[in-house]
């Protein structure tokens, strides 16, 4: 099923985070700097920071994440650097280990002009966070294994489907957006049932891999038949001629819907370049750069409505889970929890 023993040591050890910060120390005295952790990533988050260094004249020094830990390794970084932060900005793929952040004291209010037309539900009422630029969880097909007659429609007929349930993956739900998953569905259908959920995809013996970009290439080369990854993936493998399939799970009438995960934009108390920082956080939450994410093919359904081209779905016709990040963070404990437990043994 995965590799347990690495699983349990990155955990143990905190996830330590594989990053270098290219040039910093060699930064010429009285050079405006900011640095930023990120989740984004690179090949999409790279280029608006250059684009940021073009119209400010400020140094952008960023941290990028390693694929299997996701997420959970930096947030694991910011919590030990709270005394001392290195950080002045966290730009992160999804919400909830953001607020996480802000329970624990390190992040600092800022509530940025950039954020005023961001619809409230994704905007944190005392300025801690706001939210932009969403990706969705999809099913991901490949088409020359897998007739339509057989493409799954929803999560919960995933591995009953016909589909062999080894032929089907998804990325270990202690980490990233597969953690997002399990809070939401935890929100949506109880911790009880959203346990018995994952219960069975171990059971029934689902590939669980080191991260979605791996399930999108294990379907994309055919050793998966399916599995569960992120539009951002999934359209990455279309742009490439993959002969894949992308398909919103849980549609229609009496589907519960398919995750929304937008991103979201925060200022790191204590950091030691607070207007530079500032000036970066109106920049992401902007409504020009949640356009750019979406022409790049980041995100594909902006929270603003269509605020750009490009991407390969059409987030108008996408039915969202009712789960918003208040709701899905409440989860966010109990459901990795169990996570950890069901597949880290």
């Amino acid at each position: 099923m995965i590799r347990h023993k690495r699983w349990r040591s990155l955990i143990v050890a905190s996830l330590p985070v594989l990053i270098a910060f290219s040039g910093c120390t060699s930064a010429d005295r009285g050079e405006r700097t900011v640095v930023v952790y990120t989740s984004v990533d690179q090949v999409y988050s790279e280029p608006i920071f250059r684009e940021f260094e073009r119209i400010s004249g400020i140094r952008v020094l960023p941290a990028y994440d390693v694929e299997a830990a996701k997420t959970t390794g930096l947030v694991n970084r910011l919590l030990a650097e709270k005394d001392h932060p290195q950080a002045d900005v966290f730009w992160n793929g999804e919400f909830v280990h953001t607020l996480f952040l802000k329970e624990k004291g390190v992040l600092s209010p800022y509530p940025s002009p950039a954020a005023g037309d961001i619809p409230s539900p994704y905007r944190d009422p005392e300025g801690y966070w706001a939210c932009t630029a969403a990706r969705a969880r999809v099913l991901l097909v490949n088409r020359e294994l897998v007739p339509p007659s057989r493409y799954p429609s929803s999560l919960f007929t995933l591995v009953s489907s016909g589909l062999p349930p080894d032929r089907v993956g998804i990325a270990c739900p202690v980490f990233g957006t597969s953690a997002t998953h399990a809070a939401a569905l935890y929100s949506l259908l109880g911790r009880e049932q959203g346990k018995k959920f994952y219960e069975s995809l171990y059971r029934k013996k689902v590939r669980v891999v080191d991260g979605n970009s791996l399930v999108r290439d294990m379907v994309a080369d055919g050793r998966l038949l399916a599995g569960i990854t992120d539009t951002d993936d999934a359209c990455g493998a279309k742009r490439k001629g993959a002969p894949v399939e992308i398909i919103f799970p849980d549609q229609g009438r009496t589907g519960i819907g398919t995750l929304v995960i937008p991103g979201s934009v925060a200022l790191i108390a204590g950091g030691k370049h607070p207007d530079e920082a500032r000036k970066l956080v109106d920049f992401l939450l902007s409504r020009e750069v949640e356009g750019k994410l979406v022409a790049s093919g980041w995100s594909h359904l902006p929270l603003r409505g269509k605020v750009g081209g490009g991407g390969c779905v059409d987030g108008a016709t996408v039915k969202a889970m009712g789960v918003g990040p208040l709701d899905a963070y409440r989860m966010l404990g109990p459901a990795r929890k169990d996570m950890a437990e069901i597949f880290i043994r």
